[in-house]
C-alpha cells in the first residue's frame, strides 16, 4: 500500500508523529522512525529527537510497566476529537487507569505514576457533556461532573473503557 502523500515540512512531520503517538504505544525513537517511514516520512535520528523535544514529548509508564512516548494535547487536531479522541481515551484508560472513587458529583481517578496529565488530557479532548472539568496531578485526576447521575455514568463509561473489548456508549 502506498503511503498518503504529505508535504515534507516540519509541521506535517510533527502532525504525523502526534497521530502515531495518539494511536499507538511507541517506546523508542527507532520504533517511531520506522512508523514514520511506513507513512513515507524519512527523518534522521537527530531531527526526530529535536521534534520530540519541541513537541514536549515525555515517556510515561503504562499499567503493564512499559514506558511509551506521549505528547500534550495542545493543538486540537482531529486525531484527538470525535472517534479518534474516543479511541485515544480508550487506549489511555486501558494503559493508565488504576481505580475510580465516586464522591457525589465528582470522580477521583488514580493512574500509574506520571499518567494523570495524559489521561486527563484525553478525557478533556473528548468533551463529554457530563463533565464540567478536570484537574490532574501526577497520579490523580479530579473529574468534576455536572450532577451525581452524570458522575455515575461517567465512572461506568471510563471503567468500561479500561477493560479490553468493545467501546461502550455513555448512557
Amino acid at each position: 500500500m502506498t503511503p498518503t502523500p504529505m508535504p515534507q515540512t516540519p509541521n506535517a512531520r510533527r502532525e504525523a508523529i502526534r497521530d502515531i503517538l495518539a494511536s499507538e504505544q511507541i517506546g523508542s525513537q527507532k520504533e517511531l522512525r520506522e512508523r514514520l517511514a511506513d507513512k513515507g516520512i524519512e527523518v534522521t535520528q537527530a531531527t526526530l529527537s529535536r521534534d520530540l523535544v519541541d513537541m514536549r514529548a515525555t515517556k510515561v509508564r503504562t499499567a503493564e510497566g512499559s514506558r511509551v512516548y506521549s505528547v500534550p494535547d495542545i493543538d486540537g487536531a482531529l486525531t484527538h476529537e470525535g472517534e479518534g479522541g474516543r479511541l485515544r481515551l480508550q487506549k489511555w484508560c486501558q494503559a493508565l487507569l488504576v481505580t475510580s472513587i465516586l464522591v457525589d458529583h465528582q470522580l477521583v481517578l488514580r493512574t500509574t505514576v506520571g499518567g494523570a496529565n495524559l489521561l486527563g488530557s484525553a478525557i478533556d479532548a473528548v468533551r463529554l457533556e457530563e463533565i464540567a472539568g478536570t484537574i490532574a496531578g501526577d497520579d490523580t485526576i479530579l473529574v468534576i461532573c455536572r450532577s451525581a447521575a452524570d458522575a455515575r455514568a461517567t465512572q461506568k463509561y471510563l471503567m468500561e473503557l479500561a477493560e479490553p473489548g468493545q467501546m461502550p456508549d455513555l448512557d
